[in-house]
């Protein structure tokens, strides 16, 4: 008896098997092996980007730092895809980037290394966000080179409207840039010429070359994964953009402690990666830097916790903790302060109420060590140099959150101790200025936006 069509309609379970049967081969070709296979096969080309053009690589944090193994990395931006995205096109007073000028000033250029999702040929950060950067620099750097001025895009990225939208912007972030007072003749001595963004894909040809470009400083702008227009299945595991979203794959993976076990974790059978991964991150502090603490400004430091011992008289050490305790317990002795917030976002807003304890602390300590008289001043070395330390346990946000408000409230433009600045005299413009001087001076710092938003509710609530 023949078949009938009726009959060949799957019916709602085999339908639900079928999605599920799908979900499942997605999932596989998403997998922790196939995204590090991805990255080490993405990595290579960036070492035949860098070996071309012979300038040194850069990561654009997060992504770009798994593209490049530790020992071949001179350094890292940090450009927001974001803004690049259409209708925003920002320059960051936040994120300057001022610490590339030096590296690209000594080999005239750089690489900088970034990846971005399937289906795009280059990530926002480097088509729009670092051209802006270039642009805006530029004509700050260069003023009177008026040809330094133009503003390049790729044209096979970027359209000719959204060019134009984008350069109409120029002149408000080149009067942002002005604005945070920054010392442009130090800034100018590190570079010799203009900046000029250079775009390279998998699909670019490389040709090796050690040519010095007589107009511009070279700023190659490296997008490490080939584009992929269909789905991961077609591509035999391959992943475009695998390093991003981390949060999401890695299990606490990095790149660092990636690149030290390549080897090992790429010949890991699936099934025993997760275990392994989880193994080597509870061991990784052997791979990062051990001297956490980081200068903002001329007597202000911040740090990651566990602190060094910090015992010193000299030293005015607030450790801000993730447990959140009383108040009244926060002062452990005259030059130390355990600080208990919470975590996250909570101890984000947390802070604005703690602030004023804060302060009041770092103001006795400066004014005790200030007086040499003082019967609780007998025990501090004068010989030693008086410094204020913050620490939190990422050492890149809250501490930077506070370091901020006491640079606003007891240090003048030339970072001196000032208890005298007056509280009316906070506004979001002068904050902002003392923002960029601690990200120039640490530029991995990474106050989230309720940091901020407590420290300038507290300056100018």
């Amino acid at each position: 008896m023949a078949t009938t069509t009726a009959e060949l309609i799957f019916s709602p379970q085999a339908n639900h098997n079928f999605s599920r049967i799908l979900g499942d081969l997605k999932r596989s070709n998403l997998s922790i092996t196939n995204r590090l296979r991805s990255i080490r096969e993405d990595a290579d080309f960036v070492s035949e980007v860098a070996a071309a053009f012979g300038r040194p690589l850069i990561a654009n944090e997060r992504c770009g730092s798994w593209y490049i193994p530790p020992e071949n990395k001179a350094g890292s931006g940090y450009f927001k895809s974001t803004d690049g995205h259409t209708g925003q096109w920002r320059f960051s007073t936040r994120r300057l980037n001022l610490q590339l000028l030096g590296i690209i000033g000594d080999n005239d250029g750089c690489v900088i290394v970034d990846s971005t999702r399937r289906g795009k040929r280059m990530p926002d950060a480097l088509s729009k966000t670092v051209p802006i950067w270039c642009c805006v620099l530029n004509h700050v750097l260069f003023p009177d080179n008026l040809g330094s001025h133009e503003l390049f895009t790729p044209p096979n990225v970027v359209s000719r409207s959204e060019h134009a939208q984008i350069e109409a912007k120029i002149p408000e972030h080149v009067d942002s840039l002005k604005a945070l007072n920054i010392d442009i003749d130090t800034l100018r001595q590190q570079i010799k010429k203009p900046l000029r963004p250079v775009w390279i894909t998998q699909e670019s040809q490389l040709i090796t070359t050690d040519e010095i470009f007589d107009d511009f400083h070279p700023v190659i702008c490296c997008t490490s994964s080939r584009r992929v227009l269909g789905g991961e299945m077609s591509e035999g595991g391959y992943i475009q953009g695998a390093g991003d979203d981390t949060e999401n794959w890695a299990l606490g993976l990095t790149p660092p402690v990636f690149w030290h076990h390549a080897d090992t974790l790429l010949s890991t059978p699936e099934p025993d990666l997760s275990e392994l991964v989880r193994s080597l991150v509870s061991d990784q502090d052997k791979y990062t830097d051990s001297s956490s603490l980081k200068q903002v400004a001329p007597y202000l430091f911040v740090s990651s916790l566990p602190l060094e011992n910090q015992s010193s008289s000299s030293t005015c050490t607030v450790a801000i903790r993730s447990k959140t305790t009383d108040p009244g317990l926060w002062v452990k002795s005259p030059s130390l302060m355990e600080v208990g917030v919470g975590k996250h976002r909570v101890a984000s807003r947390n802070l604005r109420s703690a602030l004023p304890n804060i302060s009041d602390f770092v103001q006795q300590f400066i004014e005790r060590t200030a007086d040499s008289d003082s019967p609780e001043n007998s025990g501090v070395n004068p010989s030693e140099p008086k410094r204020i330390v913050i620490a939190c346990e990422t050492g890149k946000d809250l501490s930077v959150g506070v370091a901020l408000a006491l640079l606003c409230q007891y240090f003048d433009d030339k970072g001196n101790y000032n208890l005298n600045i007056p509280p009316t005299s906070q506004t979001k413009n002068s904050i902002r200025i003392k923002l960029s001087r601690i990200m120039t001076n640490f530029p991995e710092a990474n106050p989230c936006r309720a940091t901020l938003q407590s420290v300038n509710s507290f300056l100018m609530g």
